[in-house]
Formats: C-alpha cells, structure tokens, sequence
C-alpha cells in the first residue's frame, strides 16, 4: 500500500532481500565527527537541532555501577548552609552522582599495575584510571596527560621517573613536572589534582623542598612527601561546549541573571528601576559599615581631612 496523501511513512527498521546482482547503497555518515585535541578525543556534532550547534562532547567510558569502588553519598549542592540560606548563587539541580573513591596515597609500592580504563568522573574535571595491580588489587587514581590503555605504573622510593610513577621528592631531579602533592606524609596528595594542573619541583635544600605551584605560588614542604610523575591528564577542558543551556543544568549550575536585590541585602539594592549606584556623600570621605556589638550596622564616616 502506497503512502497516504499528505503523510510521510517513516520506517524505523526494514528487512530487505535482494538479488545478488543488486547492492545496497552506503548509508549515510552519523552526524558526528571526531576531532583529537591534546591527546583527547571530542565528537563535534554537525548542526542538527539547536542543541547540537557548537555542541561537542568528550568519548570516554563509563564506569561500572557495580564496582565496590563506587558508592553513593550525601551530595548537597543547593548553595544552602546549615540555616537553610543561601550562601553560594546559582547552585541546585543537575544529576544524581555517584562518588568514585580515588587512591591518592598511591600506598601499593613497589607493585606494577596497568591501565584498565580511562573514565569519566562527575566528581571532577579530570578523568580517571582503573588501576588492576599484580596482586590482584583495583585501584582509581588520577589519569596523567597521555597515558592509554595499557600502560603500567609504580610507586615506591627507588622506581623510574616516568609518567604516572609516584615516588618520594627526595628522589627526583629538580625541574620535574608533578601533580598530586602531598602537604602531610601518608595523608594523600592534595595539591595539583585538577585537570590540566602541574607542579614543579625548583629547589631541595635540607629537609625541604621548594615547589611552584600551577597559581604561581611557592611553597615549602618535606622532601620525605610524595607525588606523581607529569601533568594531569584532560588538559583541553576548557574547549568543550556544552552546546545547550540543559547540559549546564545536569551539572549543578542554575542561571546567572541580573543582580537585583533590596537595601537591606546589599549597599547599592533598592531603587526604582535600573538604578545606578548613587553619588558619594557630600563631605568627600566615604562610608564603611561597621557591625556594633548589638548586630546592627550602623555607617561609619571615613574623611581624609
């Protein structure tokens, strides 16, 4: 039976026999292309809808839900504190998460272990790596910039300094690139653990070794504290586009509007309409709230005469 007039017959799935002089033409291409930045992989999506424009996600795995690493707990991440008011804007929603427990104290020393996969945390900007160990222990730990399936590492205090290896400071050359920095010994790295982040060892002198920072600051800690070899991995995060306003909803982020607010929650609120700032007070000084025993703010006039 022939389509109706004025409909269109969409088939979902057909089976076909032909002869065998007869061939099938190709079908065409998925919409997606896939575009490798910094040793990530990003699938550009082709215009299709309004939320696939300039839209482009990463490809990797996802974890396994039955994993005994992985657990749920209490995510509060509406912005409240614990009278119920808001203390952080624009937070509240997004998807549930499940917390993936990270190794950070890197404690299997001297044991091989090897890259299972490379996946996706939602706890986090950088990905991470299940670690299967030659004792037969599975581990998450944080995924250094250019590590694949299959690589293996080690930590201890006389191992190679190589990617993804963990080692004291005391055993490394001055100029080597780190990530995952402990501050206390054996409590786990702490320092440079975001995607893309790196440290640098400068300077060892007595029981201490001198280290910068990815914010640029200097620090002192103990040489007898350990780290990890290299850069965290995922260094091309600030290139992905969500694409779509529902993409920065499943993450937590509400809208960021206009700020407008009362005279009692802020200095420049109230007013009718758009209201400027206001001009300052006739004396020339300035005003400086100042908070009296009994709570009140009372304003405090400031002159440089």
């Amino acid at each position: 039976m022939g389509p109706i007039m004025g409909h269109t017959m969409h088939y979902r799935r057909m089976i076909i026999t032909l002869q065998s002089s007869y061939s099938i033409p190709p079908l065409r291409k998925k919409r997606t292309s896939i575009k490798i930045l910094n040793s990530m992989a990003i699938h550009l999506y082709k215009t299709s809808t309004s939320s696939t424009r300039n839209g482009a996600v990463d490809n990797q795995v996802k974890s396994n839900s039955r994993n005994n690493l992985i657990y749920g707990h209490h995510h509060c991440g509406k912005g409240r504190n614990a009278r119920g008011i808001i203390t952080a804007r624009h937070r509240g929603g997004g998807h549930k998460r499940l917390y993936r427990k990270i190794n950070f104290r890197r404690n299997e020393k001297d044991i091989y272990g090897r890259i299972v996969t490379i996946e996706y945390d939602p706890n986090r900007n950088a990905y991470i790596c299940l670690i299967h160990y030659g004792d037969g222990e599975k581990r998450y730990i944080l995924h250094p910039r250019g590590a694949i399936i299959g690589d293996t590492f080690v930590s201890g205090t006389e191992v190679p300094i190589k990617m993804g290896n963990a080692l004291p400071l005391s055993d490394m050359p001055l100029g080597t690139a780190i990530h995952n920095i402990e501050i206390t010994l054996g409590k786990g790295g702490q320092l440079a653990r975001a995607a893309g982040a790196v440290a640098k060892l400068i300077a060892k002198e007595g029981k201490s070794a001198t280290l910068k920072l990815p914010s640029g600051e200097v620090c002192l800690i103990s040489k007898n504290c350990s780290a990890t070899v290299r850069q965290v991995g995922n260094v091309a995060v600030n290139q992905k586009m969500l694409g779509r306003a529902g993409s920065k909803r499943w993450l937590g982020k509400r809208p960021v509007v206009r700020v407008v607010m009362n005279p009692v929650d802020h200095p420049h609120g109230g007013g009718e309409g758009r209201a400027p700032i206001g001009i300052e007070p006739a004396h020339g000084g300035f005003t400086i709230h100042c908070l009296d025993p009994l709570g009140y703010i009372r304003p405090f006039i400031y002159s440089f005469t």
